[in-house]
């Protein structure tokens, strides 16, 4: 090869080692886990703020045009103070003139307004909702709609934890909130009613046009859920907020235009009276309690909580199977609250949580291991179970830490044996870890009761007290030379 040829393929193989990324440099190029310090230690995350509302399907219970076209007339300011009415037509099958629900949660373009509409002629008691469904349940921090119209002199937000089956109320707004609502205007938030709904008429503190004359359309309702809420400084240790902010669905309720105490004059003033808002948002975050990043679209389509910490729910509301040793918590900014796997030595699947062993162990476990196998037992498998011994030789946490006992049926007083030892509880007389043979002295019966018995003590003789043994002693029963192993089938059968 020529020398120019072998230093081209030389500094193409070293520029491939060069550009050629590393696994460690991989590895440490991808992102690290929000929910987790960098030495690994869990900590508090939570998922970016959204618009819970874009794109979201809203249901509302008025729409222009649906039936039939239908006239509408909007007030207009020319130069010099003058007013005047331009009416158009509301048609849901022309794709220019209608106005369906879907307009206030598409992309907001502030210079090409897309507009929710009503029907006309909406008056006082007879009100329009708008109801929208989050998916799933969201910490809200605000909601707030944007008019195409004059903003309503009365309205209302709601909002509901359980997808929908009841509501309950979130802010009032109104000019006149006691005959309205039935409440005081602007009553005072205190930590007692913090989570309760109060009215106000601060929406309309910058519609009041001069010389009594109409307010021009457009204007923004925004409604902060923690703003003047004595515990929301505290929000982490504030149980009543935290449900106070938690939604599935918002509804807004519209009650009343600006300016319905007046009469209407001609009939044609009907055509103006109606709502229109042009954009919908419900800022905040998806519920994860401190124990999720993100939320992500699980195997049904539903949106849940991409769970850590060893938790588990559609809001990492509790701890994951085996996870029980101690009760599931919220996550703060102080402490992640992981939940921790109970203690069961590998010989057990299940647990479950008793909060008296957790009071007592000064609150650090209160796990109890279920169905413990491999011969163990106890609260966390860390034992042996009746008629079994702890093999030492072996960690506990092996599929055979524990032998059996093996107590001989009639030797042995009972099948527990020692947990250490392996010693079986023998009978009197009998000896050997598995009370299995007679101890010295004594010899073996006919008797599973007591199977030895002591050998009978030798009497004193004298000469003349010698006799002589019978000459079949030997076919007599008796217990052999030495050590007698227990056998229940071997009894002397000669009648004495």
């Amino acid at each position: 090869m020529p020398v120019d040829g072998a230093v081209a393929v030389l500094l193409g193989v070293l520029l491939a080692a060069l550009c050629r990324p590393s696994v460690e440099a991989l590895a440490s190029s991808s992102p690290p886990d929000p929910c987790y310090e960098e030495n690994g230690q869990a900590r508090r995350c939570i998922p970016d703020f959204v618009n819970a509302a874009f794109g979201r399907e809203v249901r509302a219970s008025s729409t222009c045009g649906q039936r039939s076209p239908s006239r509408y007339c909007l007030g207009t300011e020319r130069g010099g103070g003058e007013r005047s009415r331009e009416c158009r037509v509301c048609d849901a099958s022309d794709t220019k003139r209608r106005h369906p629900a879907s307009h206030l949660t598409d992309l907001h373009n502030p210079h090409n307004l897309t507009c929710w509409q009503s029907e006309s002629g909406v008056r006082y008691p007879q009100n329009v909702t708008l109801t929208l469904s989050l998916g799933k349940k969201f910490e809200v921090t605000y909601v707030s709609a944007q008019f195409c119209s004059i903003r309503p002199d009365s309205m209302a937000v709601f909002k509901s934890m359980d997808y929908g089956k009841t509501w309950v109320p979130f802010q009032y707004y109104s000019s006149q909130c006691r005959k309205v609502y039935n409440k005081p205007n602007r009553a005072a938030i205190t930590k007692q009613n913090e989570q309760e709904a109060v009215c106000t008429d601060a929406h309309q503190q910058h519609q009041q046009p001069p010389h009594h004359q109409p307010p021009v359309s457009g204007g923004l309702v925004a409604f902060s859920t923690l703003d003047g809420r004595p515990s929301a400084h505290d929000f982490d240790n504030s149980p009543v907020l935290q449900d106070w902010v938690t939604a599935t669905d918002i509804r807004i309720t519209f009650s009343r235009l600006y300016g319905e105490e007046r009469k209407a004059e001609t009939e044609d003033e009907d055509d103006s009276h109606f709502y229109a808002v042009s954009d919908l948002q419900v800022g905040g975050r998806c519920k994860c309690n401190g124990h999720a990043s993100r939320c992500v679209r699980d195997r049904t389509g539903e949106l849940v909580c991409e769970c850590k910490h060893n938790t588990a729910g559609p809001e990492c509301d509790r701890c994951k199977p085996f996870h029980y040793d101690r009760p599931w918590q919220r996550a703060t900014a102080r402490e992640a609250n992981e939940c921790v796997a109970c203690n069961c030595n590998l010989h057990a699947r299940r647990c479950r949580f008793n909060m008296e062993l957790y009071k007592l162990s000064g609150r650090k476990s209160g796990g109890v291991c279920l169905n413990c196998r491999h011969n163990t037992a106890g609260r966390h498998c860390h034992y042996c179970k009746e008629g079994y011994y702890r093999d030492l030789s072996k960690a506990i946490t092996h599929r055979k830490a524990c032998k059996a006992c093996d107590c001989h049926p009639v030797g042995a007083a009972g099948k527990t044996c020692n947990q250490t030892t392996g010693q079986c509880p023998c009978k009197d007389g009998v000896t050997g870890i598995t009370c299995n043979r007679c101890a010295k002295g004594y010899q073996q019966s006919r008797s599973p009761i007591a199977p030895c018995i002591k050998l009978p003590s030798a009497p004193l003789t004298t000469t003349a007290s010698v006799t002589e043994q019978p000459a079949d002693c030997d076919s007599y029963c008796k217990a052999s030379k030495g050590k007698l192993k227990i056998n229940m089938k071997k009894y002397c059968k000669k009648d004495y």
